[in-house]
C-alpha cells in the first residue's frame, strides 16, 4: 500500500473562529482596503473596518429576527458583495450558512433547506423568491426570507437596531473551532446530495497551511483576486475564507458576460477557475485569431508556449526556443495576459483534471496554472502544486499535515485536519465515507509517486468494465476529447459491452465560429452531423484513443444535436457530469452505438 505524509506545520488552535481573521485586520489594519465592490458602473473600496461594521449590523438583525446559536439559515444569491457579508454576520451570530446555488430548482431548495432544517434564508431577487416560495410546503421550520435586491440588507440592519454590541459579541466570541460552519451540500450526481458538516476548525487548518504554502498568490503586499465561480461551492468559499484571513483584496463579479471586462477593470494578481474556463480562453483567442487571418501565427505562438514550459521541467529552454518565446510574447502571449487583467501571475484550477497540453501553454505563455485536488468532504484542498514545486500532469503533494495512501482497490485515502466530520442527517453515508481511524474514502483512483505528487487516473464509481472484463476510466478519454475547441461535453459508455464508445456534445458558438469560417450554414441544423465536423472531432477521438491501450480506445461515437448544461439537467452546478441522467436520456442513442 503506497502512502506519503506531509508533516504538519499548523496546528489549529483550541480556542477562536472564522471571523477572528476580520478582527485581526481591523486590529492591524482597519483602513486597508479589504474589498473592492461594483456599484453603478465603478469600483468602491471596502476597509476591513468598513467590512466589520457591517457584518455586525446584519449579525444584529439575524439576532433580532430570532437565529440562534447553532441554526441554519440558507443563502441563495449569485457571486456578489453581499454573499460575503451575510456569510459572515450569520457566523457572527453563532449560526451556520447552508449554501444553495442561485441555479437551482424548486426541488432542490426544498431538499436543501428541509433536510438541513434551516429557519431562514437570504436569497437575492424577486424570481429567486418565486422558487422559495413553490418549495415552503416542504420546508416547514423556514420562517423567514430576506431578499437582497428588495433591500435585504437594509431591512436585517435596521430589525437588529436595538440588539446591543455586548450581545452579538458573546454569540460570535463563543463559537469553537468544533462547532459547524457550514454545511454544504454536494452536487448530487448519483442522487439526492448530502450535506457536509464542515467546521470552523476545517477552514482554520485548511487556510492556516494553504495561504502560506500559495504566499505569492495571497501574501504579497498588493495580492488581489476577483471571484466569479459559485460561492456555493467550496473552491471559492476557501479563497473568500483565505482572501479575508491573509489580506488580499477580494472583488466579485456575478455576471459572466462582463467577465472580461471586470477582468481588466479589476486587475487581479491571481485567478481561481475550473478547467473549462481555462478552455474557454484558449479556444476563444484561438478562433478569434484564426477568424482575423492570424490562425498560423496563433497556433506557432501556442505550440512554442507548450515546448517552452515543457523545456523548464528539462535542462531549460536552449537559446533559439528562448528568442520563439520572446517573440511570440509581444505578438501573442502578452494579449492573452492582458484579457485577464494584466497583472495575473498565478491561476488556481480544481474540480477536474486540466490535461497536459492546457497547463504547459498557460505555463509557457507566463501564467501558470497551479492545479489542486479536494472535495467538498475536504474542505476544498488536500492536494495542490505549488509555484516552486510543480508538477504538471499531477494535483501536487498533500498540503501540510495531510496523510494520503492508495487501498488495495486503487481508491485513494485522505486524512487530516481539513476533512469533514460527516454528512448532515445521514450516518450510514458517513460511515461508509469515514473509517474509524480518520481516512475518508475519496471515491478516486489515482497514484502516488516517489516525491509525493498525487495523479487521479478516475473515478471509483466511473469505472467502466467492458464485456471482455476490460476496466476502463474515462477520465482519460473524455478530458483530451474536452480539449478539443468545438467539443462541450464528451461521455465515454461501454459497461458491459463489446467495446468503448462515446456521446460528445458541441459547443455552439464555437461551432458557429467555425462554420462561418469554413464557409458553412452556421445555422443549420444539420451542422453537427456535416462530414467536416465529424472529421475534425474524429481526429480528437484518434489523439484521445493514442494515449490508451488498444482495448481501451473508443471504436465508436456519436455527436449529439444538443449540448448538455445545468439547465438540462445534465451538468451538476459545478459542470460535472451527471452520468445517470445522460444515461437515462440517452438511452437510444448509447444503444445505437452497439446495434
Amino acid at each position: 500500500m503506497r502512502a506519503f505524509a506531509n508533516p504538519a506545520t499548523y496546528q489549529t488552535p483550541a480556542v477562536g473562529n472564522l471571523t477572528d481573521d476580520v478582527l485581526n485586520q481591523v486590529e492591524t489594519r482597519p483602513d486597508a482596503v479589504a474589498f473592492r465592490r461594483k456599484l453603478g458602473g465603478r469600483w468602491d473600496d471596502v476597509t476591513y473596518a468598513q467590512f466589520r461594521d457591517e457584518v455586525v449590523a446584519v449579525a444584529k438583525g439575524l439576532v433580532a429576527a430570532g437565529v440562534r446559536p447553532g441554526d441554519r439559515v440558507g443563502l441563495l444569491s449569485r457571486t456578489r458583495y453581499e454573499w460575503t457579508l451575510v456569510d459572515y454576520a450569520i457566523w457572527w451570530a453563532g449560526a451556520a450558512t447552508v449554501p444553495v446555488y442561485e441555479t437551482s430548482s424548486p426541488d432542490q431548495i426544498a431538499w436543501i433547506l428541509a433536510d438541513s432544517g434551516a429557519i431562514a434564508c437570504v436569497i437575492e431577487t424577486d424570481e429567486q423568491l418565486g422558487r422559495v416560495r413553490q418549495a415552503q410546503d416542504r420546508t416547514p421550520e423556514l420562517k423567514q426570507i430576506w431578499v437582497l435586491e428588495a433591500q435585504g440588507i437594509e431591512t436585517l440592519t435596521e430589525l437588529g437596531a436595538d440588539v446591543s454590541d455586548d450581545e452579538v459579541e458573546s454569540r460570535r466570541s463563543a463559537v469553537t473551532p468544533d462547532d459547524m460552519a457550514t454545511v454544504i451540500y454536494t452536487s448530487g450526481t448519483t442522487g439526492p446530495p448530502k450535506g457536509c458538516v464542515l467546521t470552523h476548525g476545517n477552514f482554520m487548518f485548511e487556510l492556516g497551511v494553504a495561504t502560506v504554502e500559495l504566499d505569492r498568490l495571497f501574501l504579497d503586499e498588493d495580492s488581489s483576486t476577483l471571484l466569479f465561480l459559485p460561492l456555493a461551492h467550496v473552491f471559492a468559499r476557501i479563497i473568500q475564507i483565505g482572501c479575508v484571513r491573509a489580506g488580499a483584496q477580494l472583488g466579485h463579479s456575478s455576471n459572466i458576460k462582463e467577465l472580461t471586462t471586470n477582468l481588466a477593470e479589476f486587475q487581479p494578481t491571481f485567478l481561481l477557475a475550473v478547467p473549462r474556463v481555462f478552455e474557454k480562453v484558449f479556444n476563444t483567442a484561438s478562433q478569434r485569431a484564426h477568424a482575423e487571418g492570424k490562425g498560423r501565427i496563433f497556433d506557432a505562438a501556442a505550440e512554442s508556449a507548450i515546448r517552452y514550459s515543457e523545456a523548464q521541467d528539462g535542462s531549460g529552454p536552449n537559446l533559439m526556443r528562448r528568442v520563439r518565446h520572446a517573440l511570440f510574447d509581444k505578438l501573442v502571449y502578452a494579449r492573452l495576459r492582458a484579457a485577464l487583467g494584466g497583472r495575473t501571475t498565478y491561476a488556481i484550477s480544481g474540480g477536474a483534471p486540466l490535461g497536459d497540453r492546457l497547463a504547459h501553454f498557460f505555463r509557457g505563455i507566463g501564467v501558470p496554472v497551479l492545479e489542486g485536488y479536494g472535495l467538498t468532504e475536504t474542505t476544498a484542498a488536500l492536494t495542490v502544486n505549488l509555484p516552486d514545486a510543480q508538477r504538471i500532469g499531477t494535483v501536487g503533494r498533500p498540503l501540510p499535515g495531510t496523510e494520503v495512501r492508495v487501498d488495495d482497490n486503487g481508491e485513494l485515502l485522505f486524512r487530516g485536519g481539513q476533512v469533514f466530520r460527516g454528512y448532515w442527517n445521514n450516518e450510514q453515508a458517513t460511515k461508509a465515507a469515514l473509517d474509524t481511524d480518520g481516512w475518508f474514502r475519496s471515491g478516486d483512483v489515482g497514484e502516488i509517486d516517489d516525491e509525493g505528487f498525487v495523479r487521479i487516473t478516475g473515478r471509483m464509481r466511473e469505472i467502466i468494465v467492458t464485456a471482455g472484463g476490460k476496466n476502463v476510466a474515462p477520465a482519460a478519454l473524455e478530458d483530451p476529447i474536452r480539449a478539443h475547441p468545438l467539443v462541450s461535453q464528451c461521455m465515454v459508455v461501454g459497461e458491459g459491452k463489446p467495446f468503448i464508445g462515446a456521446l460528445i456534445t458541441l459547443d455552439p458558438e464555437a461551432l458557429h465560429i467555425w462554420a462561418e469560417q469554413n464557409d458553412l450554414d452556421p445555422e443549420s441544423d444539420r451542422l453537427t452531423q456535416h462530414p467536416d465536423v465529424r472529421t475534425a472531432i474524429q481526429k480528437a477521438v484518434d489523439e484521445a484513443n493514442a494515449k490508451v491501450s488498444q482495448a481501451e480506445s473508443i471504436r465508436k461515437f456519436r455527436i449529439l444535436p444538443i449540448d448538455w448544461t445545468e439547465e438540462s439537467g445534465h451538468l451538476t452546478p459545478s459542470l460535472k457530469l451527471r452520468r445517470s441522467v445522460v444515461m437515462r436520456d440517452f438511452a437510444a442513442e448509447v444503444e445505437a452505438l452497439y446495434s
